[in-house]
Protein backbone atom coordinates (compact mmCIF):
# COMPACT_ATOMS: atom_id res chain seq x y z
CA UNK A 1 0.00 0.00 0.00
CA UNK A 2 1.31 3.53 -1.07
CA UNK A 3 2.02 6.09 1.70
CA UNK A 4 -0.73 7.98 0.56
CA UNK A 5 -3.48 5.43 0.13
CA UNK A 6 -2.57 4.69 4.03
CA UNK A 7 -2.56 8.62 4.65
CA UNK A 8 -6.18 8.79 3.21
CA UNK A 9 -7.50 5.85 5.15
CA UNK A 10 -5.79 7.02 8.02
CA UNK A 11 -7.95 10.30 7.41
CA UNK A 12 -10.95 8.66 6.40
CA UNK A 13 -10.93 6.50 9.66
CA UNK A 14 -10.83 9.03 12.08
CA UNK A 15 -14.37 11.35 10.50
CA UNK A 16 -16.03 7.00 10.49
CA UNK A 17 -15.00 5.96 13.84
CA UNK A 18 -16.32 9.60 15.17
CA UNK A 19 -18.82 8.96 13.17
CA UNK A 20 -19.59 5.62 14.69
CA UNK A 21 -19.13 6.40 17.92
CA UNK A 22 -22.20 8.58 17.94
CA UNK A 23 -24.44 4.77 17.64
CA UNK A 24 -25.32 3.05 14.63
CA UNK A 25 -28.92 3.17 15.92
CA UNK A 26 -29.54 6.54 14.00
CA UNK A 27 -28.39 5.64 10.57
CA UNK A 28 -31.84 3.53 10.66
CA UNK A 29 -35.35 5.49 10.50
CA UNK A 30 -38.70 4.04 12.13
CA UNK A 31 -40.01 0.79 10.95
CA UNK A 32 -42.57 0.76 8.14
CA UNK A 33 -45.76 -1.21 8.93
CA UNK A 34 -47.06 -0.90 5.28
CA UNK A 35 -45.67 -1.00 1.61
CA UNK A 36 -43.87 2.15 0.16
CA UNK A 37 -45.34 1.38 -2.79
CA UNK A 38 -48.93 0.33 -2.36
CA UNK A 39 -49.54 0.91 1.32
CA UNK A 40 -50.32 -2.82 1.99
CA UNK A 41 -49.82 -4.06 5.36
CA UNK A 42 -49.34 -7.62 4.45
CA UNK A 43 -45.23 -7.45 4.63
CA UNK A 44 -43.24 -10.56 4.92
CA UNK A 45 -39.37 -10.96 5.76
CA UNK A 46 -37.41 -11.90 2.49
CA UNK A 47 -33.70 -10.87 3.72
CA UNK A 48 -31.51 -9.94 7.00
CA UNK A 49 -28.00 -8.88 5.76
CA UNK A 50 -24.94 -7.61 6.67
CA UNK A 51 -22.85 -5.06 4.42
CA UNK A 52 -21.65 -8.10 2.63
CA UNK A 53 -19.63 -5.69 0.11
CA UNK A 54 -18.15 -3.09 2.11
CA UNK A 55 -18.01 -4.50 5.53
CA UNK A 56 -19.49 -1.63 7.54
CA UNK A 57 -21.29 -1.93 10.71
CA UNK A 58 -24.90 -3.24 11.13
CA UNK A 59 -27.55 -5.59 10.15
CA UNK A 60 -30.47 -4.89 7.55
CA UNK A 61 -33.47 -5.79 6.58
CA UNK A 62 -35.30 -6.39 3.21
CA UNK A 63 -38.59 -7.18 3.78
CA UNK A 64 -41.40 -7.96 0.54
CA UNK A 65 -45.28 -6.84 0.09
CA UNK A 66 -47.45 -10.07 -0.19
CA UNK A 67 -49.82 -7.90 -2.68
CA UNK A 68 -47.59 -5.81 -5.00
CA UNK A 69 -44.46 -7.37 -4.99
CA UNK A 70 -42.24 -4.81 -3.75
CA UNK A 71 -38.78 -5.19 -1.84
CA UNK A 72 -37.48 -2.52 0.35
CA UNK A 73 -34.98 -1.69 3.10
CA UNK A 74 -37.01 -1.89 6.52
CA UNK A 75 -36.41 -0.40 8.66
CA UNK A 76 -34.60 2.45 5.97
CA UNK A 77 -31.58 4.00 6.18
CA UNK A 78 -31.89 7.89 7.74
CA UNK A 79 -30.29 10.90 6.66
CA UNK A 80 -27.27 10.37 8.47
CA UNK A 81 -27.10 6.48 7.49
CA UNK A 82 -27.59 7.66 4.03
CA UNK A 83 -24.71 10.04 4.20
CA UNK A 84 -22.68 7.68 5.88
CA UNK A 85 -23.79 4.62 3.55
CA UNK A 86 -23.76 6.36 -0.28
CA UNK A 87 -20.71 8.71 0.59
CA UNK A 88 -18.13 8.17 -2.31
CA UNK A 89 -16.55 4.60 -1.95
CA UNK A 90 -12.95 4.08 -1.92
CA UNK A 91 -10.97 4.29 -5.18
CA UNK A 92 -8.70 1.24 -3.99
CA UNK A 93 -10.04 -2.38 -3.94
CA UNK A 94 -7.74 -2.93 -1.10
CA UNK A 95 -9.13 -0.33 0.52
CA UNK A 96 -12.77 -1.25 0.08
CA UNK A 97 -12.24 -4.37 0.92
CA UNK A 98 -13.61 -5.48 -2.45
CA UNK A 99 -13.89 -9.19 -2.34
CA UNK A 100 -12.07 -11.79 -4.83
CA UNK A 101 -12.19 -9.85 -8.01
CA UNK A 102 -13.64 -11.47 -11.31
CA UNK A 103 -11.95 -11.25 -14.50
CA UNK A 104 -13.49 -9.39 -17.05
CA UNK A 105 -15.93 -7.39 -14.58
CA UNK A 106 -15.27 -4.64 -16.38
CA UNK A 107 -15.46 -5.80 -19.88
CA UNK A 108 -18.91 -7.42 -18.91
CA UNK A 109 -19.73 -4.12 -17.76
CA UNK A 110 -19.21 -2.27 -20.96
CA UNK A 111 -21.02 -4.85 -22.87
CA UNK A 112 -23.95 -4.42 -20.45
CA UNK A 113 -24.03 -0.38 -21.33
CA UNK A 114 -22.97 -0.90 -25.05
CA UNK A 115 -26.12 -3.50 -25.06
CA UNK A 116 -28.48 -0.50 -23.09
CA UNK A 117 -27.76 2.05 -25.30
CA UNK A 118 -27.99 -0.47 -28.42
CA UNK A 119 -31.65 -0.83 -27.73
CA UNK A 120 -32.02 2.95 -27.91
CA UNK A 121 -31.74 3.15 -31.38
CA UNK A 122 -34.80 2.10 -32.39
CA UNK A 123 -35.83 5.93 -31.51
CA UNK A 124 -33.67 7.90 -33.28
CA UNK A 125 -30.45 9.94 -32.79
CA UNK A 126 -31.71 12.38 -29.50
CA UNK A 127 -30.05 16.13 -29.50
CA UNK A 128 -29.28 15.84 -25.75
CA UNK A 129 -28.70 12.87 -23.23
CA UNK A 130 -28.90 13.09 -19.28
CA UNK A 131 -27.41 10.06 -17.53
CA UNK A 132 -28.68 10.11 -14.05
CA UNK A 133 -26.22 8.30 -11.57
CA UNK A 134 -23.72 8.48 -14.01
CA UNK A 135 -20.69 7.55 -11.98
CA UNK A 136 -17.58 8.23 -13.88
CA UNK A 137 -19.79 8.34 -16.97
CA UNK A 138 -18.73 4.93 -18.16
CA UNK A 139 -22.41 4.11 -20.12
CA UNK A 140 -22.25 7.78 -21.88
CA UNK A 141 -18.59 7.39 -22.94
CA UNK A 142 -20.27 3.70 -24.30
CA UNK A 143 -23.46 5.12 -25.41
CA UNK A 144 -21.59 7.76 -27.92
CA UNK A 145 -20.06 4.65 -29.49
CA UNK A 146 -24.04 4.10 -31.12
CA UNK A 147 -24.51 8.15 -30.58
CA UNK A 148 -21.67 10.43 -32.13
CA UNK A 149 -24.00 13.36 -32.17
CA UNK A 150 -26.05 13.43 -29.26
CA UNK A 151 -24.48 15.53 -26.61
CA UNK A 152 -23.89 13.61 -22.61
CA UNK A 153 -24.78 14.80 -19.52
CA UNK A 154 -24.16 13.63 -16.20
CA UNK A 155 -26.07 13.60 -13.13
CA UNK A 156 -24.40 12.01 -9.84
CA UNK A 157 -24.41 13.00 -6.14
CA UNK A 158 -20.68 12.48 -5.99
CA UNK A 159 -17.96 14.20 -7.42
CA UNK A 160 -17.26 11.21 -9.67
CA UNK A 161 -19.41 13.25 -12.26
CA UNK A 162 -16.81 15.73 -12.21
CA UNK A 163 -14.11 13.49 -12.83
CA UNK A 164 -16.53 12.10 -15.98
CA UNK A 165 -16.07 15.28 -17.45
CA UNK A 166 -12.66 16.02 -16.86
CA UNK A 167 -12.01 12.53 -18.77
CA UNK A 168 -14.50 14.24 -21.76
CA UNK A 169 -16.98 11.37 -20.92
CA UNK A 170 -19.96 14.03 -20.75
CA UNK A 171 -19.76 17.54 -21.76
CA UNK A 172 -21.85 19.25 -18.55
CA UNK A 173 -21.40 17.77 -15.10
CA UNK A 174 -24.50 18.32 -12.84
CA UNK A 175 -23.51 17.54 -9.28
CA UNK A 176 -26.82 16.86 -6.93
CA UNK A 177 -29.68 15.23 -6.37
CA UNK A 178 -32.38 15.07 -9.45
CA UNK A 179 -35.48 15.57 -6.81
CA UNK A 180 -33.38 18.80 -5.46
CA UNK A 181 -35.35 22.11 -6.90
CA UNK A 182 -32.99 23.83 -7.90
CA UNK A 183 -31.68 21.02 -10.21
CA UNK A 184 -35.14 20.31 -11.62
CA UNK A 185 -35.41 24.06 -12.53
CA UNK A 186 -32.14 24.31 -13.87
CA UNK A 187 -32.21 20.90 -15.82
CA UNK A 188 -36.26 21.98 -16.76
CA UNK A 189 -37.75 20.84 -20.06
CA UNK A 190 -33.83 20.33 -21.68
CA UNK A 191 -33.37 16.56 -22.79
CA UNK A 192 -34.03 14.01 -25.30
CA UNK A 193 -33.62 10.87 -23.23
CA UNK A 194 -33.24 10.71 -19.62
CA UNK A 195 -31.35 6.90 -18.54
CA UNK A 196 -31.40 5.52 -15.17
CA UNK A 197 -29.69 2.22 -15.23
CA UNK A 198 -29.76 0.27 -11.52
CA UNK A 199 -30.26 3.74 -10.36
CA UNK A 200 -33.95 4.25 -8.85
CA UNK A 201 -33.05 1.19 -6.36
CA UNK A 202 -30.84 3.69 -4.53
CA UNK A 203 -32.89 6.30 -3.99
CA UNK A 204 -35.65 6.98 -0.78
CA UNK A 205 -38.09 7.87 -2.89
CA UNK A 206 -38.57 6.30 -6.56
CA UNK A 207 -41.39 7.91 -7.82
CA UNK A 208 -40.26 11.77 -6.61
CA UNK A 209 -36.87 10.62 -9.34
CA UNK A 210 -39.56 9.42 -11.75
CA UNK A 211 -41.53 12.64 -11.40
CA UNK A 212 -37.98 14.53 -12.18
CA UNK A 213 -37.07 12.73 -14.34
CA UNK A 214 -39.69 13.38 -16.70
CA UNK A 215 -39.73 16.75 -15.51
CA UNK A 216 -36.28 17.26 -17.27
CA UNK A 217 -37.63 15.72 -20.39
CA UNK A 218 -38.42 17.77 -23.31
CA UNK A 219 -42.00 16.65 -24.42
CA UNK A 220 -42.39 13.24 -26.54
CA UNK A 221 -38.63 12.67 -24.61
CA UNK A 222 -37.78 9.08 -23.91
CA UNK A 223 -36.89 7.56 -20.29
CA UNK A 224 -34.67 4.65 -20.28
CA UNK A 225 -34.72 2.26 -17.04
CA UNK A 226 -32.81 -0.38 -15.92
CA UNK A 227 -33.21 -2.02 -12.72
CA UNK A 228 -32.25 -5.47 -11.06
CA UNK A 229 -35.61 -8.17 -11.03
CA UNK A 230 -37.13 -8.91 -7.23
CA UNK A 231 -38.71 -11.44 -9.39
CA UNK A 232 -35.41 -13.55 -10.26
CA UNK A 233 -35.26 -16.93 -8.72
CA UNK A 234 -31.89 -16.54 -7.81
CA UNK A 235 -33.20 -13.85 -5.15
CA UNK A 236 -34.71 -16.84 -2.76
CA UNK A 237 -32.61 -19.36 -3.76
CA UNK A 238 -29.04 -17.51 -2.80
CA UNK A 239 -31.22 -15.30 -0.14
CA UNK A 240 -28.65 -12.22 1.21
CA UNK A 241 -25.88 -13.72 -0.87
CA UNK A 242 -28.13 -12.39 -4.05
CA UNK A 243 -25.85 -9.48 -5.01
CA UNK A 244 -28.84 -7.08 -6.25
CA UNK A 245 -30.13 -6.85 -2.20
CA UNK A 246 -26.60 -4.96 -1.90
CA UNK A 247 -27.64 -3.60 1.26
CA UNK A 248 -27.36 -1.12 2.89
CA UNK A 249 -27.24 0.71 -0.47
CA UNK A 250 -30.04 -0.78 -2.66
CA UNK A 251 -33.24 0.93 -0.73
CA UNK A 252 -36.28 -0.44 -3.01
CA UNK A 253 -36.29 -3.46 -5.37
CA UNK A 254 -38.89 -2.78 -7.99
CA UNK A 255 -41.65 -5.14 -10.06
CA UNK A 256 -41.82 -4.52 -14.11
CA UNK A 257 -45.69 -4.53 -13.56
CA UNK A 258 -45.35 -1.62 -10.66
CA UNK A 259 -42.81 0.07 -12.64
CA UNK A 260 -45.03 0.12 -15.79
CA UNK A 261 -47.96 1.20 -13.61
CA UNK A 262 -46.58 3.76 -12.20
CA UNK A 263 -45.13 5.31 -15.75
CA UNK A 264 -48.67 4.70 -17.46
CA UNK A 265 -50.45 6.82 -14.51
CA UNK A 266 -48.02 9.51 -15.13
CA UNK A 267 -49.63 9.45 -18.92
CA UNK A 268 -46.14 8.00 -20.31
CA UNK A 269 -46.61 5.44 -23.11
CA UNK A 270 -44.68 2.21 -22.50
CA UNK A 271 -42.68 1.41 -25.40
CA UNK A 272 -40.62 -1.41 -24.38
CA UNK A 273 -40.43 -3.96 -21.93
CA UNK A 274 -37.56 -6.50 -22.04
CA UNK A 275 -36.70 -8.86 -19.15
CA UNK A 276 -34.39 -11.24 -21.51
CA UNK A 277 -31.68 -9.31 -23.07
CA UNK A 278 -30.67 -7.24 -19.88
CA UNK A 279 -29.83 -10.25 -18.11
CA UNK A 280 -26.42 -10.49 -16.42
CA UNK A 281 -24.59 -13.41 -15.77
CA UNK A 282 -22.82 -13.11 -12.32
CA UNK A 283 -25.31 -14.15 -9.70
CA UNK A 284 -23.42 -17.39 -8.68
CA UNK A 285 -19.84 -16.11 -8.91
CA UNK A 286 -20.89 -12.85 -7.25
CA UNK A 287 -22.58 -14.88 -4.34
CA UNK A 288 -18.97 -16.56 -3.79
CA UNK A 289 -17.43 -13.92 -3.94
CA UNK A 290 -18.97 -12.46 -1.41
CA UNK A 291 -18.98 -15.62 0.81
CA UNK A 292 -15.46 -15.82 0.23
CA UNK A 293 -14.43 -12.14 1.68
CA UNK A 294 -17.28 -13.01 4.49
CA UNK A 295 -15.43 -16.24 5.57
CA UNK A 296 -12.08 -14.03 5.42
CA UNK A 297 -10.75 -12.06 8.41
CA UNK A 298 -12.14 -8.47 7.78
CA UNK A 299 -10.35 -5.98 5.35
CA UNK A 300 -8.55 -2.65 6.19
CA UNK A 301 -10.95 -0.40 5.94
CA UNK A 302 -12.22 3.18 7.34
CA UNK A 303 -14.62 1.76 9.50
CA UNK A 304 -12.26 -0.60 12.12
CA UNK A 305 -10.89 0.58 14.95
CA UNK A 306 -7.31 -0.39 13.93
CA UNK A 307 -5.80 -2.29 10.89
CA UNK A 308 -6.07 -5.63 10.47
CA UNK A 309 -2.86 -7.39 11.67
CA UNK A 310 0.22 -8.18 9.28
CA UNK A 311 -0.80 -12.21 10.05
CA UNK A 312 -4.80 -11.42 9.48
CA UNK A 313 -4.22 -10.07 6.18
CA UNK A 314 -2.20 -12.70 5.01
CA UNK A 315 -4.79 -15.05 6.37
CA UNK A 316 -7.47 -13.06 4.28
CA UNK A 317 -5.29 -13.01 1.35
CA UNK A 318 -4.68 -16.45 1.21
CA UNK A 319 -8.16 -16.82 1.47
CA UNK A 320 -8.92 -14.73 -1.32
CA UNK A 321 -6.60 -16.29 -3.25
CA UNK A 322 -7.94 -19.93 -2.58
CA UNK A 323 -11.46 -18.68 -3.22
CA UNK A 324 -10.47 -17.24 -6.82
CA UNK A 325 -11.23 -20.30 -8.62
CA UNK A 326 -14.35 -21.30 -7.65
CA UNK A 327 -15.63 -17.44 -8.20
CA UNK A 328 -13.71 -18.25 -11.44
CA UNK A 329 -15.76 -21.65 -12.11
CA UNK A 330 -19.30 -19.81 -10.86
CA UNK A 331 -18.49 -17.00 -13.39
CA UNK A 332 -18.32 -19.86 -16.05
CA UNK A 333 -21.15 -21.85 -15.31
CA UNK A 334 -23.48 -18.01 -15.06
CA UNK A 335 -21.96 -17.60 -18.49
CA UNK A 336 -23.06 -21.37 -19.63
CA UNK A 337 -26.33 -20.84 -18.28
CA UNK A 338 -27.08 -17.63 -19.72
CA UNK A 339 -28.52 -18.30 -22.70
CA UNK A 340 -31.26 -20.80 -20.96
CA UNK A 341 -31.48 -18.76 -17.85
CA UNK A 342 -32.39 -15.20 -19.30
CA UNK A 343 -35.57 -16.96 -21.11
CA UNK A 344 -36.97 -17.60 -17.82
CA UNK A 345 -37.90 -16.06 -14.61
CA UNK A 346 -33.63 -16.78 -13.36
CA UNK A 347 -33.42 -13.27 -15.41
CA UNK A 348 -32.20 -10.61 -12.98
CA UNK A 349 -32.50 -7.59 -14.83
CA UNK A 350 -35.10 -5.84 -17.24
CA UNK A 351 -35.26 -2.34 -19.24
CA UNK A 352 -38.15 -0.03 -19.64
CA UNK A 353 -38.40 2.28 -22.08
CA UNK A 354 -40.97 5.11 -21.94
CA UNK A 355 -41.94 8.55 -23.55
CA UNK A 356 -43.08 11.39 -21.87
CA UNK A 357 -46.80 12.80 -23.16
CA UNK A 358 -45.99 15.27 -26.18
CA UNK A 359 -48.32 17.18 -24.60
CA UNK A 360 -48.07 18.65 -21.11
Amino acid sequence: MSRSTSQAITARRTVCLGELAQGVERFLGPRRETCPWCGSGRLRTRVRSPDLLRHRPGSFTVDGCRDCGHAFQNPPLSAEGLAFHHRDLPESPLEAGEPVPRPGLARAARRRHRAAARSMLAYGEPESWLDVGTGYGHFPAAAREFFPYTSFDGLDATERVERAREAGRVEEAHRGQLTDPHVVARLRGRYDVVSMLHHLPRVPGPRAELRAALAVLRPGGVLLLELPDPACLFAPLLGHWWAPYDQPRQLHLMTVRNLTAELTARGCEVLAVDRTRPHAPGDLAAALALAVSRAAPAPDTPWRPAPPSPPARTVREALLGIGAPLVAAGAAIDHALAPALRRTRFANTYRIVAQRPRRS
